[in-house]
């Protein structure tokens, strides 16, 4: 009886090791993976990296993890010399496989979610108009003001935001451009006056180009918090030299 009771918390005792150990391999796994990603994203605000799964010294022999979670936050993207800021990114990578020293890897698909808050998309625009919410899904409110005939007028619309492809992709790998277009301007009868307004209120950015590798837009959406993207892809890169 007393052998049994000695094997007994001898098992426990190499338990509580071997957990303590991969508990500390994992963190360590982590942190290098994330300092790995910040780097190469060039973030302003940091990266959050979790493996699933356990133990994870097991899964870390043959450097293949089933899923690992990324959050990203102050990620900064930039496309024909216009940049656009995502206060956060979400992702989830599956069938991951990372390298030697956990600095990079790849992820046979993932999924995630992204936020632009209306004050990232107002500096977005580029153009001086200010964005809100729209007061409906896929809506946002857009107020500028222009200068017609020396006399400076100042206009709000309701615009819609849609996610289109880029130019040449045929919606394929040549990326998604997120769209902002007012729908109505009232033009009260003065010439010119909705093309100037629509100068300020209407325009275009890419974003996908300062996602990493092979992760996409495939929707968005946009509420008081801001615009929601949806995103997705597959043999997505993490991070790497």
């Amino acid at each position: 009886m007393r052998i049994v009771r000695v094997v007994v918390i001898i098992a426990v005792v190499l338990g509580a090791l071997f957990v303590g150990v991969d508990r500390w391999a994992v963190g360590y796994a982590e942190n290098r993976l994330a300092d790995r990603i910040q780097a190469r994203q060039g973030l302003a605000g940091g990266a959050e990296v979790e493996i699933r799964g356990f133990p994870f010294l097991t899964q870390a022999l043959s450097h293949e993890f089933e899923r690992v979670d990324l959050k990203l936050t102050g990620v900064e993207v930039a496309a024909e010399g216009r940049r656009t800021r995502l206060s956060e990114l979400d992702a989830s990578f599956r069938g991951v496989r990372l390298n030697g020293d956990y600095s990079g890897g790849t992820a046979e698909r993932a999924d995630g979610t992204g936020l632009i808050t209306y004050a990232d998309l107002t500096a977005a625009s580029q153009t001086g108009a200010t964005l809100s919410y729209g007061g409906a899904p896929g809506k946002v409110k857009v107020a500028a003001s222009v200068d017609i005939a020396g006399r400076k007028l100042s206009r709000s619309v309701i615009s819609t935001i849609t996610l289109v492809d880029a130019p040449g992709s045929g919606g394929g790998a040549g990326g998604k451009i997120v769209r902002v277009r007012a729908e109505e301007v009232p033009g009260e009868g003065i010439p010119g006056l909705e093309r100037l307004v629509r100068r300020q209120t209407d325009f275009d950015r890419t974003i996908d180009s300062g996602l990493p590798a092979g992760l996409r837009l495939s929707a968005l959406t946009s509420d008081e918090a801001g615009v929601h993207l949806t995103l997705g892809g597959s043999n997505v890169q993490m991070a790497g030299s």
